[in-house]
């Protein structure tokens, strides 16, 4: 059994039902569509959380499908910014106390501002990190967006 990790406790909190997965990871395939393979689901259903940081309204972060691109112009005007960028891997941990890889919307040292990509909502499951590397959560896309208190938009690109 899996050590519940702050993000599972977040969802024992909402009682929101969820499933954890635990699989094999590396430095080197940590992407979204290399564990999609390794849970046997579709990229589309994993969603990567990725940190930004705005011109006007600083750290965020985006949830999008595990097989797009984030589209950063489309974020900017969505955020009421004017410009963009991904925050520096090795900002990661002091932002949200999570590594590369193991980065999950939920359990955040500090409460950012959540933005996810629309097509969140009819997914069941939906597949997130768990908190740490080779950990993902399993839950219903809808129960995603109320744990997060996030913000549907279109986030992505193919």
């Amino acid at each position: 059994m899996a050590m519940k990790t702050t993000a599972c406790r977040i969802l024992d909190t909402l009682k929101i039902p969820y499933t954890l997965h635990e699989y094999d990871w590396d430095e080197d395939s940590l992407d979204a569509v290399t564990v999609a393979g390794k849970l046997g689901i579709s990229p589309e259903q994993i969603f990567k959380t990725l940190v930004v940081r705005g011109d006007k309204t600083g750290v965020f972060m985006v949830c999008i499908p595990g097989n797009k691109k984030l589209d950063l112009k489309v974020l900017a005007t969505v955020s009421k910014n004017k410009k963009v960028e991904m925050v520096p891997v090795n900002d990661l941990q002091a932002l949200t106390g999570y590594i590369r890889g193991g980065v999950s919307p939920l359990g955040v040292k500090k409460r950012y501002p959540i933005y996810i990509d629309e097509s969140v909502e009819d997914l069941d499951p939906v597949i997130i990190s768990g908190g740490r590397r080779g950990l993902s959560i399993s839950l219903k896309g809808a129960d995603l967006v109320r744990a997060c208190k996030a913000t549907l938009c279109p986030t992505s690109r193919s």
